[in-house]
């Protein structure tokens, strides 16, 4: 399927490095440590069922959506550039 340049595996290379980008990016983002006892951001107390299922946990569920949303917009595919299918 691939042609010019490229190799029959470069299209799933791609797909793997993209994949394996996302994980990183999700581990690096992992709270470690002891968890809160108050969210961070607006001081809301945090259950002790959410501090015991996620460990280091600094937000509450409603402020931990609104940066997951945040985070999510501000995304993008770098290996999905033009620049970087010329290589």
């Amino acid at each position: 399927m691939a042609g010019g340049w490229t190799s029959d595996t470069s299209v799933q290379d791609q797909i793997d490095a993209t994949v394996e980008d996302a994980i990183k990016r999700a581990r690096s983002r992992m709270a470690q440590g002891p968890g809160l006892s108050h969210c961070e951001d607006c001081d809301a107390p945090i259950p002790e069922a959410r501090r015991r299922a996620v460990p280091g946990v600094r937000l509450c569920i409603a402020c931990q959506e609104a940066e997951d949303e945040q985070q999510a917009a501000a995304g993008f595919n770098r290996r999905g550039s033009k620049d970087s299918q010329l290589r």
